[in-house]
């Protein structure tokens, strides 16, 4: 069996932008009596399994979310080691 790398990207709202859906969750939880909540943000997440002998892993990790996970226009990205 072969070992893997993992990462998890955390892709979310850039500051500033509007974010539709966490506005719907703020407001459900307002209406179900959880008025402590002041604003909700959304946003998503993907594990990506690395092959162990990959070469330059940053900089593919970097690429893949500037062009496929993110929309660097209106969202940021994080990347964290996996489990």
């Amino acid at each position: 069996m072969a070992i893997t790398k993992k990462a998890v990207v955390f892709v979310s709202l850039k500051d500033g932008v509007l974010d539709p859906q966490g506005v719907t969750i703020q407001k459900a939880l307002a209406q179900m009596g959880y008025e402590d909540f002041i604003s909700v943000r959304s946003g998503r997440f993907f594990e990506l399994e690395i092959n162990p002998e990959a070469t330059d892993v940053g900089r593919k990790i970097d690429e893949v979310c500037t062009k496929l996970l993110a929309n660097p226009v209106i969202e940021k990205y994080r990347v964290e080691p996996g489990e």
